[in-house]
């Protein structure tokens, strides 16, 4: 049964991209480039575009399960995309173990013992645990829960461009002088990164209403709208509080300045939110990448499993949770959530590269999105994805490399596929 309407698939859009960063990136920006911070968080909107709307182009030729997975292994054959399909897995599952400890990290500023002992314990299983058992139980409340987050974070970003705006000091949002190379080109990676997720919006297409219309819709809708909100974010902060490069929390602070102490509040509770948001989303998607895997036969096949019930991929959440339990109490996020970023970049170029052959394949469809300029977009995507990766240190890049071989063992060992019949889109709710 597909349950997720357009609307719903828009606030899980939007929850996956708007995070935690949006709460850190004005102050890290703000360092970098000064005043011209404003305008390259348009440029980085604009760029990322580029990969949004390669996704845009895939997804409308399918309404099965499996996002980039599914694209690159239609384009390019069983085992680049069994590679692209596990590292998408491993980045929301690392994601998801990092932003866990993240929470625990803003938590503390409401509540300071949060951020040891049996307490950061608790606050770990019990919100792991949890998401998990809402997505077990439907994808109808998982989505609802996402979308409720999705409105729930927007609200305090909303009022402090409101607001704000009325306390911005001009002059500091005066250009006095253009930031060097070096400068722009960290900014650009923080930012391009910050802008992630929206690869994950297809993911769970087997559980839209209309898969190959409305995810081109949510995902266009969403990098217009965040590359809005990111943009009035930068402003308000940049214009209302005069330390912002050296500020830990910056939206706060800044809406400290403006509203006063509830203001602060507001801030650090939407930021807590926010990081609620996205494990909220990767609980529902990454679990879906172990479900079409595994059905494809590079897993074990109960993983393949839907819950009589519910009709959720109900073990596969389940095993997931467990080893994202042992990671995010290892404490170990900073390594987990650069692991994440670096794997996230195969689903970047496998998408870009797919593009033009499933167009040639596949264009011909009725309601198929068609991109303009011909290659150009694909090809454009595909330099920012390579230029990203080749920006990342080989210490950060040898993990990922790791990553990749283990895939390829698991690949070597793998069993027969489960019947096609009944498919994917009927199976899982």
């Amino acid at each position: 049964m597909r349950a997720v309407s357009r609307w719903q698939l828009v606030g899980l859009a939007i929850n996956d991209v708007v995070g935690s960063g949006i709460y850190l990136l004005p102050a890290a920006v703000a360092g970098l480039l000064g005043a011209a911070s404003v305008w390259a968080v348009v440029l980085a909107g604009l760029a990322v575009a580029l990969l949004v709307l390669c996704f845009a182009e895939a997804s409308s030729h399918f309404d099965q399960p499996g996002g980039a997975y599914l694209y690159t292994r239609e384009a390019f054959g069983h085992f680049v995309g069994f590679e692209v399909g596990w590292m998408s897995w491993l980045s929301r599952a690392a994601a998801l173990a990092s932003l866990a400890n993240g929470l625990v990290q803003t938590s503390t500023d409401l509540w300071p013992a949060a951020g040891s002992g049996w307490v950061r314990a608790a606050i770990l299983c019990t919100a792991i645990v949890l998401l998990a058992w809402i997505n077990i139980t439907g994808i109808k409340a998982g989505a609802r829960t996402g979308v409720a987050l999705a409105i729930a974070k927007m609200l305090p970003l909303i009022f402090f461009v409101v607001v704000g705006a009325w306390f911005i000091d001009g002059s500091r949002l005066a250009l006095s002088q253009m930031p060097r190379g070096p400068a722009m080109g960290r900014a650009a990676l923080l930012l391009l990164f910050a802008y992630g997720g929206f690869e994950n919006t297809p993911v769970a297409a087997g559980e839209y209403r209309n898969p190959r219309r409305d995810v081109p819709f949510a995902l266009l809708f969403v990098i217009l709208s965040v590359t809005v909100i990111y943009t009035a974010v930068q402003a308000v902060a940049l214009g209302t509080l005069p330390n912002l490069a050296g500020s830990l929390s910056p939206l706060a602070e800044a809406a400290g300045r403006f509203a006063g102490h509830w203001g602060e509040w507001l801030l650090t509770l939407g930021a807590t939110l926010s990081i609620l948001g996205i494990m909220s989303n990767s609980t529902l998607g990454a679990p879906r990448y172990l479900f079409a895997l595994s059905r494809d036969g590079y897993g074990p096949s109960w993983l393949a499993r839907v819950h009589p019930r519910y009709h959720t991929p109900a073990l596969a959440i389940m095993a997931q949770t467990v080893i994202v339990l042992a990671l995010a109490l290892s404490g170990s996020f900073v390594r987990l959530a650069t692991l994440s970023v670096i794997a996230r970049l195969a689903a970047y170029l496998g998408t870009a590269a797919a593009v033009p052959i499933l167009r040639r394949r596949m264009g011909t469809r009725a309601g198929a999105v068609r991109l303009p300029l011909g290659p150009v977009i694909p090809i454009a995507a595909l330099a920012l994805a390579v230029g990203l990766l080749l920006s990342a240190k080989v210490s950060n890049l040898l993990p990922a490399a790791g990553a990749l071989a283990l895939g390829g063992v698991i690949y070597y060992f793998r069993r027969p596929a489960a019947s096609p019949s009944p498919g994917p889109s009927q199976q899982v709710r």
